[in-house]
């Protein structure tokens, strides 16, 4: 079980919900569920908990469910084992209710960039999510709307307001040829969100080789395991575990 933690707790793609505080009330947010909750009465104290609690119990069994039944090689520079796994956290996300990595960035976008009034706070607020995120650019796309912002407002002599439809499109215009440049479609953004899973997945699969090789470098220090030899990882069924 202790593995099978590591990998919940390692999964960048696998979050529970958030306690915030809004005004004088207290209300849990599931800040990955595909759909928002119906609005209900403020909990306060222990029916909060109680509801957190079983609501995050209900999403670990759902994952363990699946766990018990779907094999994960710990292996990152396998490309087969890392799509397994890609496919395994996709299938435990749909069926607890999760966002995936690029809805969770959209929701993220859409939250935080609420009543932003200008474009260039908002590029701005864009570049930050994209860092805390962990993403990079490696296309230099963000240099290039920032010049675009700067050529329509160079244009129209004014600071661009998210408002101006009319010099927005503008804005919108640059970014298109942008894209066409860079050579990005928007039918091919499923690609683009299917790449980022394999990309988190690997990532991921590197952090629980990394935790269960120290684990078992750490269990072969002690006297009674003197003797045995180390594991292959890639030997491990982590449903063995469970």
């Amino acid at each position: 079980m202790a593995l099978v933690s590591r990998l919940l707790c390692r999964s960048r793609q696998l979050y529970a919900g958030q306690i915030i505080w809004q005004h004088d009330h207290a209300m849990s947010v599931r800040s990955y569920a595909k759909e928002a909750a119906p609005k209900l009465p403020p909990l306060k104290g222990d029916e909060m908990l109680k509801s957190i609690f079983y609501e995050v119990k209900n999403k670990f069994d759902i994952a363990l469910g699946v766990l018990r039944k779907e094999k994960i090689t710990i292996d990152p520079d396998d490309a087969a084992a890392v799509s397994q796994y890609a496919k395994v956290i996709k299938t435990i996300r749909e069926k607890a209710n999760l966002f995936s990595e690029s809805q969770r960035i959209k929701y993220t976008i859409e939250q935080q960039t609420q009543g932003i009034p200008d474009a260039r706070t908002y590029l701005l607020t864009l570049q930050e999510i994209r860092i805390k995120s962990g993403l990079s650019d490696d296309l230099g796309a963000e240099a290039m709307m920032m010049e675009a912002l700067e050529k329509v407002e160079k244009e129209i002599k004014k600071q661009l307001l998210r408002s101006d439809k009319k010099n927005m499109a503008l804005l919108l215009a640059e970014f298109d040829k942008i894209n066409k440049k860079l050579g990005i479609k928007k039918e091919d953004l499923p690609k683009y969100e299917e790449q980022l899973e394999l990309k988190i997945s690997k990532e991921d699969l590197q952090g629980l080789k990394k935790d269960v090789t120290e684990a078992m470098e750490a269990q072969l220090k002690r006297e009674e395991f003197k003797d045995e030899k180390m594991v292959d990882v890639k030997s491990l069924d982590i449903r063995n575990f469970i």
